[in-house]
């Protein structure tokens, strides 16, 4: 990849929350209302690229992440050059290295960091006259998507709505109730027919009830089953995890905040798919990567996101870029911080949705039309 160097003029984020008539619910919380922290960056030519950060816990966090881009991290970017996106990845990482370990915040710096590196991405695409899927090695801008969040009361509604809207693919919230997620699973297996029906349980399990209920899920046919239990616990529990439920699908990677772990998953079969969320930790600079790698350890790549717009079309572009035959995660629920900026991932079409040819993620976002729901 040859490139000019460029120098970041201006960063800036901004901090949204759109409420919520019906939470979103987990087995560990609910959201009350959709945060979403999109970040803007401009180099020294006026050209612009735009990213978001992940911010969806705790309740108070994206105003934090939001404040953490414009009154550490900007002043520290502002007038730096860089040939490429990952050398700014890179100097943020280490020039508040010490800062994150002192505040113990390792995860709003790697959010905040994450939002960043996807704006200089789209950015990095516009000056090539690029578009990012292509950018990143992509030669298909086709890819599969399937609707998730969907929660367990209406779960069959939502489901059916999905689908009206194209979605041929569908991943529910458990880890609630075993007769109510069981209920919930059998009503969208039979909506979905034989289409892709993945389950997840957001670390709501100790090893002992996994190992009790998820062996009762194969009769549900799941494309996979989502982080059944915590995301930190030894990986010899994983490892239990997969010899008791053989005939489940294990899947995670949305809370791996490192190299090291992606690198321990593909090691072994204990994970069948592979989530990682580039708004979270690692934006494109590690995560592309780290995609390619998930599929030369044969195993299926889905990127994991649940926010708003600008997010999950980055997250397109990078699965468009790397291929594999992975599905795209499309939030079901409520949200115009996610439809109005999502592009083409708004419309589905037979459980597919197509990018374009517009350089970077091929949306600039109208920021003053969500100006109503503005917090920072």
């Amino acid at each position: 990849m040859t490139a000019s160097p460029f120098q970041i003029r201006k960063l800036e984020a901004f901090c949204y929350r759109y409420p919520l008539a019906t939470p979103v619910v987990t087995s560990f919380g609910r959201m009350l209302n959709r945060p979403a922290v999109f970040v803007r960056a401009e180099d020294e030519d006026g050209l612009v690229g735009f990213g978001e950060v992940w911010c969806n816990f705790p309740a108070p966090g994206a105003e934090h992440r939001a404040r953490l881009i414009n009154e550490v991290l900007a002043p520290a970017l502002v007038g730096r050059a860089a040939t490429l996106p990952g050398e700014i990845y890179d100097f943020l990482t280490q020039a508040t290295g010490v800062l994150a370990l002192q505040s113990g915040e390792a995860g709003p710096f790697a959010q905040a960091i994450a939002g960043i590196d996807l704006s200089v991405w789209d950015l990095f695409a516009r000056r090539q006259s690029s578009p990012l899927w292509r950018l990143l090695g992509g030669d298909a801008p086709t890819i599969k998507v399937y609707a998730s969040g969907i929660n367990p009361a209406g779960a069959r509604h939502t489901a059916e709505a999905a689908l009206a809207r194209g979605h041929r693919a569908l991943k529910l919230k458990i880890g609630f109730e075993p007769a109510s997620d069981f209920a919930n699973l059998a009503a969208l297996r039979e909506l979905v027919g034989n289409g892709l029906l993945a389950a997840d349980v957001n670390q709501g399990w100790s090893l002992e009830r996994a190992l009790q209920l998820a062996p009762q899920l194969a009769e549900f046919n799941l494309a996979w089953l989502e982080e059944p239990i915590r995301a930190d616990r030894p990986w010899e529990e994983w490892k239990t995890l997969r010899k008791g439920v053989a005939q489940v699908p294990l899947a995670a990677g949305e809370n791996m905040a490192n190299r090291a772990s992606f690198d321990q998953a593909m090691s072994d079969d204990v994970l069948r798919v592979v989530q990682p969320d580039i708004a979270k930790w690692g934006g494109l600079s590690q995560c592309a990567a780290i995609a390619r790698d998930i599929l030369k350890a044969g195993k299926t790549f889905c990127p994991h996101y649940l926010g708003g717009g600008i997010g999950l079309l980055a997250s397109a572009h990078l699965l468009a870029g790397v291929g594999g035959g992975g599905l795209l995660e499309v939030d079901a629920n409520d949200n115009p911080l996610r439809d109005r900026f999502a592009g083409a991932v708004a419309d589905v079409r037979d459980g597919t949705v197509t990018l374009d040819e517009t350089p970077g993620i091929g949306l600039v976002p109208d920021l003053a039309a969500i100006a109503t729901y503005r917090t920072v």
